[in-house]
């Protein structure tokens, strides 16, 4: 019987990290000690997916793990983001745990960067959806029964009416052919409400959709009482 491996989970709260995640369990091979979430402290939001903060606190709640945050602020550098992701892993490393697991399917120069991160404390990474075809994934994900929405577009790809939208058949049946069905090189960003992976549905609703920096469309969600909840 392989030894367990306990590691650390970067978790976005989008449908690669969910996905990800499946795939790991599935394995039985590791022990997840925490997930590891990047927060912009300005908006108390999950950066880049714009998604607030007490809905990916009770993604964490409803998948049972310990939930830790990396804050950041709003303009921050990449000195800045890889200073307190060393101070985090750093502290993980003390308690045993030896690798992080990434979502990253197939860009080259981001596993670099996050491999590069890491070996600079000892640590390796895990990419369990590495070099999969994207749009076999995108299904996979909807047939095992996950569900998320799409929160944020870069406008310079796709339009407005993408934003707010349920990553289902439809959506993919509607992007254009230069994007990647995954969104893999940040054409829209997820979150993931309920699934296989999940204890309990996260209830949210949609809120208003508005542009950010001329050129992301963030669709805000948020969280409602159980019989109130977007379907």
């Amino acid at each position: 019987m392989p030894e367990i491996e306990r590691v650390l989970f970067t978790w976005s709260g989008g449908k690669d990290s969910a996905l990800a995640l499946y795939e790991l369990q599935r394995q039985k091979h590791h022990e997840v000690a925490a997930l590891l979430t990047t927060v912009t402290e300005d908006y108390d939001r999950i950066s880049m997916h714009g998604v607030r903060r007490i809905l990916l606190q009770r993604q964490a709640q409803s998948l049972c793990y310990p939930l830790e945050i990396v804050y950041l602020s709003g303009n921050s550098s990449n000195e800045e983001y890889e200073a307190r992701l060393k101070e985090k892993l750093l502290q993980y490393k003390a308690r045993g745990v030896s690798s992080a697991v990434f979502g990253d399917i197939y860009l080259e120069d981001v596993r670099k960067y996050r491999e590069g991160n890491l070996a600079q404390v000892g640590m390796k990474g895990i990419f369990p959806l590495w070099k999969r075809d994207t749009a076999e994934l995108a299904h996979k994900f909807i047939d095992l029964g996950f569900k998320a929405i799409v929160t944020c577009v870069d406008s310079s790809v796709l339009d407005k009416r993408f934003a707010g939208r349920a990553y289902d058949e439809r959506f993919l049946s509607e992007l254009p052919d230069r994007v990647d069905p995954c969104g893999e090189n940040g054409e829209f960003h997820s979150f993931v409400y309920d699934g296989p992976i999940f204890h309990d549905k996260i209830h949210l609703r949609r809120g208003r959709v508005v542009l950010r920096d001329n050129r992301f469309y963030f669709c805000d969600l948020i969280p409602v009482r159980r019989q109130a909840a977007y379907e």
